[in-house]
């Protein structure tokens, strides 16, 4: 790197932990630590949920796939859309009729405390294993960009993004990743316009040869929909169950509606980052379109295509700016952990009973644990990188099935609860050994779970609240 991009990434790292630490003067409460005492804007709540969702393998990863394919990538954002529509109408009007600063308390409200303790931990587990891997894989792509060490990389996202969150709490978490998002945005259209202008043909004869060659394919219309993940109804219907368990019953990302003034803030917050996630996608696969005619079909390492070019190609100046872009995907996502992990710890496990410093404290101890985590894993080790970045497969069933069941009228055990969450995660051990595209994983999950919980509730439990009353009259 050149004196200039160096200096970018300083100006950048350093203007991220000062607006925490400036932020950190507005936290009076917990309530303000974690939901920001619902005055975030609604525009920025969304622009915050779009960089969550967006880690560094999404910001060098999607160009690679149309450099190597074409954009039916698409085809899942637009189910992402409609999941989202559907969190909006179904689970967000009950999180704010109630006033929750966690999503689990509607589990506890419905089903009582020992369930809402045990959606949390779920919760806390698939966020902490998910994201301090996922913390890895983007220190592996900040390493290639930047040439700093694996461990420098982990440890300087971290450090950075552990100072502002401490501080400043979810107003500075999602104002800050409204600015991320906007910068490495701009990075990928900034990229787009240097590939178009360094391309030696036309606009009109670029769009011809990309629509030839196919790479410009949205719809796919395989009819092997049970076992492509990118056919039209398995991508799209995957999406919408994706999107709607993400954002409906994962509390990370329904945490930044809740900073809303009301409720419909809050959908239009949710609605529109669906919106803006398509759009995002499609500047990122256009980069990669470009990329491929720009490279000259020329062989690259998988999923590395953007990271190469950026590293190789892009001039003084921009290589900085974009490297900023990456870094902004990485520390987004960690500091959503961060907050969410620590709210939900406050909220769910500790009953709301709890200090603005204690907050603190937890958060830091969570920020510590991702940070150890990441460092310890290998970053060669594929499999356990691959568990991580698909470990809410597991858990997302079960979850958004709790909550579906918690709109039904019917009284639940526990125990039939219990039951049905072990089976909805489970199934999906099974549906990977017989090669169900993943896509259909959250369906399924939720239909076992449902169904599990009926069973049990009415074939097992009266059978062993029927022996329970028989041993207790025997006893007596």
């Amino acid at each position: 790197m050149q004196t200039i991009d160096l200096a970018i990434i300083i100006l950048f790292l350093a203007g991220n932990t000062l607006f925490g630490l400036w932020h950190g003067k507005s936290n009076k409460s917990t309530r303000d630590y974690f939901v920001g005492n619902h005055t975030l804007p609604w525009i920025v709540s969304m622009l915050s949920i779009v960089a969550s969702e967006t880690s560094v393998l999404t910001f060098v990863s999607i160009p690679g796939l149309a450099f190597r394919g074409d954009w039916s990538f698409l085809q899942l954002a637009m189910g992402y859309i409609i999941g989202r529509i559907l969190v909006s109408f179904i689970l967000l009007p009950m999180y704010f009729k109630h006033g929750v600063s966690s999503i689990y308390e509607i589990i506890g409200i419905r089903f009582g405390p020992a369930m809402q303790k045990l959606a949390a931990v779920i919760f806390l587990v698939t966020r902490t294993l998910g994201d301090a891997i996922r913390f890895l894989a983007a220190g592996v792509v900040v390493q290639v960009v930047t040439g700093w060490s694996l461990p420098q990389s982990v440890l300087i996202i971290g450090v950075v993004t552990l100072v502002y969150t401490l501080s400043g709490g979810i107003k500075a978490v999602v104002w800050l990743e409204s600015f991320q998002f906007a910068l490495y945005l701009i990075g990928g259209i900034l990229s787009i316009l240097f590939l178009l202008q360094s391309i030696n043909i036309t606009i009109p004869e670029i769009a011809a040869s990309l629509a030839n060659s196919g790479k410009l394919k949205i719809l796919n219309f395989d009819p092997h929909l049970l076992t492509n993940p990118f056919t039209f109804f398995s991508a799209f219907i995957g999406g919408i169950l994706l999107s709607l368990s993400s954002h409906g019953v994962d509390h990370m990302m329904v945490q930044r509606v809740l900073g809303c003034k009301n409720l419909k803030s809050a959908k239009k917050a949710m609605i529109g980052s669906g919106i803006f996630v398509f759009f995002q996608f499609s500047v990122f696969l256009l980069v990669g379109s470009l990329l491929s005619i720009f490279m000259q079909g020329a062989p690259m390492e998988k999923d590395r295509e953007f990271a190469f070019f950026i590293v190789h190609y892009l001039p003084t100046g921009l290589k900085g700016f974009l490297i900023a872009g990456v870094l902004s995907a990485a520390m987004s996502t960690h500091s959503s952990a961060i907050n969410a992990l620590a709210s939900s710890t406050v909220t769910d496990i500790l009953g709301g009973k709890s200090s603005l410093g204690l907050s603190r404290i937890i958060s830091l101890l969570w920020a510590i644990l991702l940070i150890i985590i990441a460092l310890m894993f290998d970053a060669g080790d594929k499999a356990i990188i691959m568990v991580g970045l698909e470990i809410a497969s597991f858990t997302y069933g079960g979850l958004l099935g709790l909550f579906l069941l918690s709109k039904s009228k019917k009284k639940f055990h526990p125990a039939s609860l219990g039951v049905g969450l072990v089976a909805s995660m489970a199934i999906v051990f099974l549906l990977k050994f017989l090669g169900l595209a993943w896509t259909w994983y959250i369906l399924v999950s939720v239909i076992v779970n449902i169904i599990f919980v009926f069973i049990f509730e009415t074939l097992i439990m009266p059978f062993m609240t029927k022996n329970q009353q028989a041993n207790d009259s025997g006893e007596v």
